[in-house]
């Protein structure tokens, strides 16, 4: 395996990105899109490092599959402003890496594939409506427009939230639903790109377009295969997307829901909550998700036909 830092043109700035090969070129390989926030190409921010794509970068290289994975506008070493950038803008950068890695020499443009996490599974279904590729794998993607995604979240952190919090929020009459609510109300009813809720900056540009974003049309013209694996225990996006996804997608598609995997691709053995993420992020991707996707990735092609087979994987 060999890492190579590189610069990406990409809509009038650079983005910085890592492009790992193998010994054998051209070959096969995968665009790597990370989830929502200020993330680096590995999936880190300041707060929380949970290294999702830099890890799938290294194991799809133990089995002879390249990558391409990048930061994200005004994080690690690309230009832009982070809080300025829309979610149709990082659909466009997402865009221009698989140009650059296309024509790359090291890489097999006829098999490349894009993994997604999070919102990354979001773009990956808006190129693979698109794009000529070999297929998608969406991890921890939704199907559901980006507000009932953002409530259906609220709803499910809510129970877990510490006592202490809870009560406060009694004694303050608050109830954590129907704030979001009122919140994504003033988001999408906002013009700016950036504005403050509660004195703290939020990228309004971002949450007035992933509000609207329904992933169900690109998954309706889905040109190439199709993975989706969500974990059981995931509380930010509903595993039952799973099988809706299987409902939209024309083409080969084939689902997991993975017991007892959170949203971060980790296993969770006891109630899901955001409160064990920090915990979480020190352990190893659940090797089942990880098995799942390589075994994917190495048997997908652009002649694969539809096959129905939404699976519960243990």
């Amino acid at each position: 395996m060999t890492e190579t830092d590189i610069s990406l043109p990409a809509n009038g700035r650079t983005l910085g990105a890592t492009l790992t090969t193998t010994g054998d070129t051209p070959g096969p390989a995968a665009l790597l899109i990370s989830g929502s926030g200020p993330i680096d190409r590995n999936s880190n921010t300041k707060r929380l490092s949970i290294d999702v794509m830099g890890r799938i970068a290294a194991d799809l290289a133990a089995e002879g599959v390249g990558s391409l994975r990048y930061d994200k506008r005004g994080v690690g070493e690309s230009e832009g402003d982070y809080h300025a950038t829309g979610f149709h803008d990082n659909i466009a950068d997402a865009e221009a890496a698989l140009s650059a890695l296309i024509a790359r020499p090291e890489v097999d443009p006829g098999r490349i594939v894009v993994i997604g996490h999070s919102e990354g599974a979001l773009i990956a279904t808006a190129l693979a409506r698109t794009e000529p590729l070999a297929g998608v794998a969406l991890l921890a993607g939704t199907a559901q427009p980006g507000r009932q995604v953002l409530e259906w979240q609220a709803a499910q952190v809510a129970p877990t939230l510490p006592k202490p919090a809870k009560v406060l929020l009694k004694l303050l009459r608050q109830d954590i639903v129907a704030t979001q609510a009122k919140r994504l109300d003033r988001l999408a009813a906002s013009t700016d790109y950036v504005i403050r809720i509660q004195l703290v900056k939020v990228n309004a540009k971002w949450f007035r377009e992933f509000l609207a974003f329904d992933p169900a049309d690109s998954l309706r013209q889905a040109g190439c295969p199709v993975l989706a694996i969500t974990g059981s225990k995931d509380i930010q996006v509903d595993p039952a997307d799973v099988a809706r996804m299987s409902e939209l997608v024309p083409t080969s598609f084939t689902g997991h829901v993975v017991d007892d995997v959170s949203h971060l691709l980790r296993h969770e053995a006891g109630p899901p909550s955001v409160r064990t993420y920090k915990k979480q992020a020190d352990q190893p991707l659940d090797p089942r998700v990880v098995q799942l996707l390589l075994e994917w990735v190495k048997t997908t092609d652009r002649t694969a036909v539809r096959s129905d087979h939404t699976q519960r994987s243990t």
